[in-house]
C-alpha cells in the first residue's frame, strides 16, 4: 500500500517538483499552498502518514501549523523545510512538534530517504482531540462549543503546545521552548501572567478544557 504524504510548501514551482518526484518514487501526494488551505484539506479526512512543512508560509508560520496539528490530534511525523539552517531555527523546529530538519536547498534523495525512515519509525496512537477544542494557526485562534477566541503568537504556541499532551504535565521549560525563541531570557512570572491570560479566554469559551496547575513542574491542560 503506497504511503500519503501531505506536501505545505508555498512556492508553485517547488511544490510542483516535490508532488512529481514523490508520485514517482511511489508515495500518494496531497499538497496545499498556505496553511489555511492545508487546515482545508485535511478536514474529515484521514490522517496523512507523514507531512513535508515549509516555515516560511504566506499565511502563518510552518511551525506554528504544526503545533497547531498536533494539537488536534495529528501525530504523523514531519519534516520541516526552511531556508534558514542556524541553530535556534533548528530548535524551534523541534520544539513546535517537528522531526526533522531540511535546509534549502536539498537533495530530492536525502529527502525521500528521511521521509521513508521516519514512516518506518512511526507508530502508536496518534493523539487525541483536545476536548473539542479546534486550533487555527493562521489566526492564532482557538474555537470551542461555539465560540472563538483570538490569541498572541505567543498565547497560541503556549497553548498548543498544551494541547498537544492533553491530560499530561508540560514542564515549564518546554512551554518556553515552545513558545520563544531559543535563548531568549523568560522569566518565571512571565510564563504565569501568559497561563493567566490563557484561563480568561478559555474560560469564554463552552466546553473549553482548563489549565491545571503541576506544582514544581509545570501545567496541564485537562
Amino acid at each position: 500500500m503506497s504511503r500519503h504524504v501531505m506536501v505545505l510548501e508555498d512556492d508553485a514551482e517547488l511544490r510542483s517538483l516535490l508532488i512529481r518526484g514523490l508520485r514517482e518514487e511511489g508515495f500518494e501526494v496531497s499538497s496545499a499552498g498556505g496553511a489555511s488551505e492545508l487546515l482545508r484539506t485535511m478536514a474529515g479526512k484521514d490522517e496523512p502518514d507523514a507531512l513535508v512543512v515549509d516555515i516560511g508560509l504566506p499565511d502563518a508560520d510552518g511551525r506554528d501549523v504544526v503545533q497547531a496539528l498536533r494539537a488536534n490530534g495529528v501525530g504523523a511525523p514531519v519534516i520541516f523545510l526552511t531556508a534558514r539552517d542556524a541553530l535556534p531555527d533548528r530548535l524551534a523546529g523541534f520544539a513546535a512538534g517537528g522531526d526533522d530538519y531540511l535546509t534549502k536547498p536539498f537533495a530530492f534523495a536525502e529527502l525521500v530517504a528521511r521521509l521513508r525512515a521516519l514512516i518506518k519509525r512511526a507508530g502508536g496512537d496518534p493523539g487525541v482531540d483536545a476536548a473539542g477544542m479546534r486550533l487555527d494557526p493562521a489566526s492564532h485562534a482557538a474555537s470551542c462549543g461555539g465560540q472563538r477566541v483570538d490569541m498572541t503568537p505567543t498565547e497560541f504556541r503556549i497553548l498548543a503546545r498544551l494541547a498537544a499532551a492533553p491530560g499530561e504535565a508540560v514542564r515549564r521549560r518546554d512551554l518556553v521552548a515552545a513558545a520563544w525563541p531559543h535563548g531568549a531570557i523568560v522569566h518565571d512570572n512571565t510564563l504565569d501572567v501568559y497561563i493567566a491570560r490563557l484561563r480568561r479566554k478559555l474560560a469564554a469559551m463552552p466546553g473549553a478544557p482548563e489549565i491545571a496547575t503541576r506544582h514544581g513542574v509545570g501545567y496541564t491542560l485537562r
